[in-house]
């Protein structure tokens, strides 16, 4: 039986202070709050509008497998419509989403996704599924099989690049600061590979952010970044630098996920020392910050970014 609408005026308050999975995406939006109250259509659309742009399509998915009770609506889709297969996708992803927060296990979530691969094989989606619950297990073999399978679909998948920079990043967490790491090597070759219009060029940038998370958990960095050397080291400058530069010639309206890696770059700036730079990063990203990195490693994400925000501001 599918569980029953919530009420209409549920938590506003507290939702309009919470980070929103959406970004910018106001159809997405509108889609997700028709799914929470049971018409499942326009989830339908909205995927299928997606088509085969791949990272739209990853995100949008994601972003309503969140929903609480995406899995029970979605198997409404389903029973109305069995041939169809990206319900078949987003339940995969809801079932993930259910795994992640102990309320499904693992192996029912990873039977979905595999299931949702074979009725939609050129769709990375349920391999980004499965990349995600390969997060907390032990050894990387697996995941790098899943990701050479979302390459090769679409080998510039920014979600899943940064997955796996998160897990590089934990590797030999006990080592100290190196920066001639794995996680470093894979994120400039990943940027390297890419078109030069790539928004993966970001990704040098999301690893460093992803190693100070792991270094200072282990108590190898303070636990303010700011107060951090990780990010004013000539290699670490260089990185930023190339970023930053990326952005102003590249910059991408468009792409579904830029918000995330304008947040990393402007909390790298912010750590770096450019308020300058910060605040034009800050301009775009408006009302749209992100848990990561305002939170690492163990920060309130909101309280980080406002007060990083207001000082970058205020150098301009």
């Amino acid at each position: 039986m599918s569980p029953p609408p919530p009420p209409l005026g549920r938590s506003r308050r507290r939702a309009a202070q919470a980070f929103d999975a959406a970004l910018d995406d106001a159809e997405l939006v509108s889609a997700r709050s028709a799914l929470a109250q049971g018409r499942w259509q326009a989830a339908r659309s909205l995927i299928a509008q997606s088509g085969d742009e791949w990272d739209l399509r990853g995100h949008r998915v994601t972003v309503l497998a969140l929903e609480p009770y995406s899995a029970a609506w979605t198997r409404d889709w389903l029973l109305a419509e069995p041939e169809s297969a990206d319900a078949c996708v987003l339940l995969a992803l809801a079932q993930v989403q259910r795994a992640l927060r102990g309320k499904e296990k693992p192996e029912r979530a990873r039977e979905a996704c595999r299931t949702a691969a074979e009725r939609a094989p050129a769709d990375p989606t349920p391999w980004l599924g499965l990349l995600m619950l390969e997060q907390g297990t032990a050894g990387a073999g697996s995941a790098v099989r899943i990701f050479e399978e979302v390459r090769r679909r679409y080998a510039d998948h920014h979600h899943a690049h940064h997955l796996m920079v998160a897990r590089l990043a934990e590797h030999r967490a006990d080592a100290g600061p190196d920066p001639l790491h794995e996680v470093y090597d894979f994120a400039n070759w990943a940027a390297e590979q890419a078109p030069a219009d790539s928004p993966l060029a970001i990704l040098p940038v999301i690893a460093h952010a992803e190693r100070y998370r792991v270094l200072a958990h282990a108590g190898h960095e303070p636990p303010d970044p700011a107060a951090s050397g990780h990010w004013v080291g000539r290699r670490a400058r260089q990185v930023m630098k190339a970023a930053f530069d990326w952005w102003l010639e590249w910059e991408h309206e468009g792409h579904p996920r830029r918000l995330v890696d304008l947040n990393f770059l402007a909390h790298a700036k912010v750590c770096e020392g450019r308020g300058a730079e910060a605040a034009a990063l800050f301009h775009r990203i408006g009302e749209h910050p992100t848990p990561a990195p305002w939170a690492y490693p163990d920060r309130d994400s909101t309280s980080a970014f406002r007060a990083a925000r207001d000082s970058a501001l205020g150098t301009v």
